[in-house]
Order: C-alpha cells, then structure tokens, then sequence
C-alpha cells in the first residue's frame, strides 16, 4: 500500500473557508444585546409625522408653560385705553375689547386646556385600563363590566356633560373656588364619560396575551394573578394604552374647548382656548384674528397629537416593527 492510499480522506471535513463563519455574523455577534426601548426609538424615528407631530407638540407645551415667565403681562390686566387694538410690538396678538393683552392670554388659555386635557386623559387612561384588565382576565367580570361600557358608550356624551355642569357646578364651587371647581368638574367629567374605547381595546388584547405560552408557564409555577397582571400582562398592553392615552388628549382637549364655548365652562375672566374663541365670536366680523388664534392652536395641538398617537403605535406594535 502506498504513501497516498494510507491518507485519510477528507469528503466529511468542511472547507475552511465555510466552516467559519462571515465576517458580517461575527460583528453581530460581537455587538452588544440592544434595549427594546432603543428599536421603538428607532422606530419612532423613522416616522416623520409622528417626529414632526411631537416637537410641535412640545412647542405648545412649553409656550403655554413657560412662556409667562418671559411674557411677564397679566393676562386679565385690563387697560380700557388700550382695548380693541391690533398687532404691534407692545402686543403681538393684539388686545380684546377690555385692553387684555391677546398673547398673554392665549398662554394663559392654553395651560388651562393642555392641563385639562392631560389630567381627564390620565384619568379616563386608568378608568379604561382598569376596566380592560379585569374584564378580559377575570371570566366572571366580563359580563358586567362590559355591559357596563356598553351602557357608557350608549349614553349621549354632549347632553350628560350639560347635565353634570348643571348639577355640580355650584357644589363644587363653593367647596373649592370657582377656578379649582370647573377644572375638577370638566377633568371627572371628561374622563369618566371617554374611558369605554380604552377598555375595549386592552380587554382584547388581554383576552388574547393571557393564552400565551409564557403566561401559562408562569400560571404553572404558581404565579399569583397580581403578578401575573403587573409583569406578563401590562407590559404587553403597553401599545394600545399609549395610543390611547394621546388620542384621549385631543379628545379632551376639543370637549373643553367645545364646552367653554358654549359658556358652561370657566369662569369668563378665567381664560381658555375655548373661552377666547366664545369671547370672540361677538367681534368677528371687526376683528377676525381673535378667532383665528385660540382656533389654530387648537387645531395644532389636536393634530400633533394625532400624527404622535400614529407613530407610537407603529413603534410599539412588534408585528409591524421594522417594517
């Protein structure tokens, strides 16, 4: 037997070059284990509405926020010899008919509705993630509470939002002031008459996230329900309570305004977006610009809500990630 025929062959030994792996798997691998949190970023990132939506959004809230601290007039200062004037650089919006600054009082107006809107935003986030929750873990509660929503849902929102003015208004004011009692009034009011979407859509999510594997598994050891609720199943209704949460901004925000407008709202030297455009609609024809504003902002700030509410939910939805 020769030399060649003692070699053993090598028909099984992969080559060298395709038993390593790429270059490209090997600075994968080699990266660090990246946050959930930095691909919804990403996510977010990539849309442009939502980006352009949530700066502008975060504009108004600094406006209406910080902006006195620089715009140092008094929002109800009255100077009767400065009334009805127009824009100029000692009042960039202009003044109404008792000599009150416009800009001043748009701030103002606005921290009242931006307030307004994420207080009855948080409560009606809860009321519904509550009810959500309860309703599509626990079997037994799901028929009552759902025949509940239903009952909310079937209820017309703007007549029982009149009735609660009428009957609490008076109430609540004399127990903590005519500006603290319309705010709590408006806020409950609100946010107990607008959680019933948030609860449909969490219960649905629950009813499916509680069949899956991981759940199960740790049903299996022993979990208790809270557990379960608090560290399997919240996390992952995070998506459409989020979405939720920024369309029940604007849903809030457009009641108050709608309310104060009908003058069931603030008191009327108490200034919101809603009040300015009452305020306004007497002088309409004269001075068109006192409409213009408050209506803009309202306009703004509802729709940079909307293009956010848009690109949180592609960002926190894991089917569509990526895309």
């Amino acid at each position: 037997m020769t030399d060649k025929d003692r070699l053993v062959p090598d028909e099984g030994i992969a080559p060298a070059s395709s038993a390593l792996p790429a270059a490209g798997v090997m600075e994968e691998l080699d990266q660090p284990p990246r946050s959930q949190w930095l691909d919804v970023w990403d996510q977010f990132k990539s849309h442009k509405g939502a980006m352009l939506g949530g700066a502008l959004f975060l504009l108004i809230v600094l406006t209406v926020y910080l902006g006195p601290f620089f715009w140092d007039i008094d929002a109800t200062r009255i100077d009767i010899r400065a009334r009805n004037q127009g824009p100029s650089w000692a009042h960039p919006f202009g003044t109404d008919q008792l000599g009150r600054d416009m800009l001043a009082r748009m701030m103002a107006g606005g921290a009242t509705s931006v307030s307004v809107g994420l207080t009855a935003m948080l409560l009606a986030l809860f009321l519904g993630s509550l009810v959500g929750v309860m309703a599509g873990f626990f079997k037994r509660l799901d028929g009552p509470l759902m025949r509940l929503t239903d009952l909310f849902l079937a209820l017309p929102l703007l007549p029982l939002l009149l009735v609660m003015m009428l009957l609490f208004r008076e109430p609540l004011n004399a127990t903590f002031g005519p500006e603290q009692g319309i705010f709590i009034l408006i806020v409950a009011s609100i946010g107990i008459t607008s959680w019933m979407p948030t609860a449909r859509i969490v219960r649905g999510d629950v009813l499916a996230i509680k069949e899956r594997e991981f759940v199960l598994a740790a049903r299996s050891i022993g979990t208790t329900n809270t557990k379960l609720i608090s560290r399997h199943i919240l996390p992952n209704v995070l998506s459409p309570i989020m979405v939720s949460a920024t369309l029940g901004i604007a849903t809030a925000i457009i009641t108050e305004s709608a309310l104060s407008f009908l003058g069931l709202g603030f008191p009327p030297d108490f200034p919101t977006w809603g009040r300015l455009l009452y305020d306004a609609t007497d002088y309409l024809q004269q001075y068109p610009e006192r409409v213009f504003w408050p209506g803009m902002a309202i306009s703004m700030t509802v729709l940079s809500v909307n293009y956010l509410g848009d690109g949180l939910r592609d960002a926190l939805d894991p089917r569509i990630r990526g895309r």
